[in-house]
């Protein structure tokens, strides 16, 4: 394999790292930890002996029914084990994965089909998930739909409680092609044959990135963007010690995030990961007192939520947590606050991607600074540009759209040369987010460059109206948006949501921000909801709270 200089790494920290294909993440595990938990699913654990095997069954299934070097393959599943074992299967059997929200819409889930060449996709027979791709199926747009049975991979008593109580909730999988049964899949070979990889080149995952902000596109990640990422969040959380970690695995597989930080980091230094299929509170909070996992991903609404129903139970003490990481939006530094105050517990933050496979920065423990997303991680150069003409460099403190460059940087957007050409400048990737780097080099996010407000020609940030909110004591979550103004052309907006048994008014939260902002930053106004619209991953959805606002102006 070619051996990659990783340029602008940090002082202490070796610039050399060699790609390799990633589905080895899978092998290296199996190899190192055999007899160590792999996952716990809802009480059923397995080991890494076992996840390889079933890995191994899976891939040499997949080159079976037809899968080749660079074969597009769906993946549309909640966390579960199947996730796992399909994600490295099908990397092992040579094909490109790409990610799918199972919750996306038909038209959704259609374009994306079609955009991204999918020929086969892995689904579960949980009815509001399987029947979607079935309507898919029934148009002839994949070869093979394989078909994984959640109540086989539960412990026996809720399978088959499943099976018997909840058969309502499960779809009517065909015995007919395309169909194809994952007990199927695996009951054939068990050893894949040995598919050549070019890391520098060959794609390992297709992302779909833009469906909170415009047209979905589809980030090719290489085999070494994957394996580069996986080895620069090595070097940052370094107090990781191998074969004895648990990981949380609530935030969905499907996003860069947890497959980077969750399910690659995690199988690399030999983890157990917790899978949860989705976020129920109470579950959650009975997880976490029952597993205790060291390391807690997730975005600023659980951090939220997790506090939230730890100050309401009176049990706090979460410090068998040894590292939260918080990614996928802003975290302001009142919720940051909460949560270690309540837990005991600390968390790092994060800044990436999904065309940077994901991460960029990250915290460094010890070294935080209030506001900071941290440096880059090693391997990586951030630029800041001038937005209107990102030919500009510009200096250290001006505020410009951060650009970056490193081995993690995706090849392009898969079928759109014209949109690929447009968001690199000099080779530089554009994030289309506005912030600035101090004298050390930390990066300070100051907002989305598409969700900036533009009032009377003046910039105003969400970011900034937010974290003034977050700084009341009867706000839980809050967000701004632009709404139009026939006369400044747009206004801000702010939703936000209150912690249990504290009141505020409109008129005494629009007074508080008066005294907190400038005139021009001041929300037009302020609606006062009991909760607020969240992507599966957890992330606040601006595009919801916008279409509904056209909706009421219509």
């Amino acid at each position: 394999m070619t051996g990659l200089t990783m340029p602008g790494a940090k002082p202490g920290l070796t610039p050399d790292f060699t790609p390799y294909a990633a589905g080895e993440i899978m092998d290296q595990a199996v190899r190192q930890f055999p007899g160590h938990k792999a996952l716990d699913f809802l009480g059923r654990r397995m080991d890494y002996a076992e996840l390889g095997r079933l890995t191994n069954a899976a891939a040499a299934g997949l080159q079976k029914l037809g899968v080749v070097k660079g074969t597009k393959i769906g993946l549309c599943l909640p966390n579960c084990p199947y996730s796992i074992i399909m994600y490295f299967a099908i990397l092992k059997a040579g094909g490109t994965v790409v990610n799918f929200n199972p919750l996306y819409t038909l038209k959704e889930m259609e374009t994306m089909v079609r955009e991204a060449d999918v020929s086969m996709m892995v689904t579960t027979d949980v009815a509001v998930v399987f029947n979607t791709i079935a309507r898919l199926a029934a148009q002839g747009m994949f070869k093979r739909v394989i078909v994984c049975r959640l109540a086989d991979a539960l412990p026996t008593l809720k399978g088959l409680a499943l099976r018997v109580f909840g058969r309502k909730s499960l779809g009517r999988v065909p015995e007919h092609a395309p169909y194809v049964e994952y007990a199927k899949l695996i009951a054939g070979p068990k050893t894949p044959a040995p598919v050549a990889i070019e890391p520098l080149t060959d794609m390992a995952v297709l992302q779909f990135t833009g469906g909170t902000t415009g047209t979905p596109k589809a980030a090719m990640l290489s085999h070494a963007n994957i394996t580069a990422n996986l080895w620069q969040s090595e070097q940052v959380m370094p107090g990781l010690k191998k074969g004895e970690e648990r990981f949380l695995a609530l935030l969905p597989f499907f996003h860069v995030f947890c497959m980077t930080a969750v399910m690659n980091l995690g199988l690399r230094i030999g983890a157990e990961l917790i899978l949860l299929p989705r976020l129920d509170i109470k579950q959650l909070m009975s997880t976490l007192y029952k597993r205790k996992p060291t390391v807690v991903p997730g975005v600023p609404t659980l951090f939220t939520a997790i506090a939230a129903a730890a100050e309401k139970s009176g049990r706090t003490d979460l410090s068998f947590i040894k590292l939260c990481v918080s990614g996928g939006a802003a975290l302001s530094a009142e919720v940051k606050e909460r949560f270690e105050k309540v837990s005991g517990s600390h968390i790092m933050e994060g800044y990436g991607l999904s065309e940077t496979s994901p991460v960029l920065c990250f915290t460094l423990q010890g070294q935080e600074k209030p506001g900071t997303v941290g440096p880059a991680v090693p391997g990586t150069t951030l630029e800041i540009r001038d937005p209107a003409n990102p030919e500009i460099l510009l200096p250290q403190g001006e505020r410009g759209e951060i650009c970056a460059r490193g081995p993690q940087v995706m090849l392009g957007y898969y079928n759109q040369p014209r949109e690929t050409e447009a968001t690199f400048t000099d080779g530089a990737f554009r994030t289309g987010d506005i912030g600035y780097l101090d004298e050390d080099g930390c990066l300070f996010i100051v907002d989305r460059l598409k969700d900036v407000i533009i009032c009377g020609g003046f910039k105003v940030y969400p970011r900034v109206i937010e974290e003034a909110a977050y700084q009341h004591p009867a706000v839980q979550d809050a967000v701004a948006i632009g709404i139009p103004d026939a006369y400044r052309g747009q206004s801000p907006k702010l939703f936000i949501t209150l912690r249990p048994g504290v009141e505020v008014t409109v008129e005494e939260m629009l007074a508080y921000l008066k005294a907190h902002l400038n005139r021009i930053e001041v929300p037009k106004s302020v609606e006062i909801r009991e909760s607020l619209p969240k992507t599966m991953v957890g992330k606040f959805s601006k595009k919801e709270l916008i279409a509904e606002e056209a909706a009421h102006k219509s």
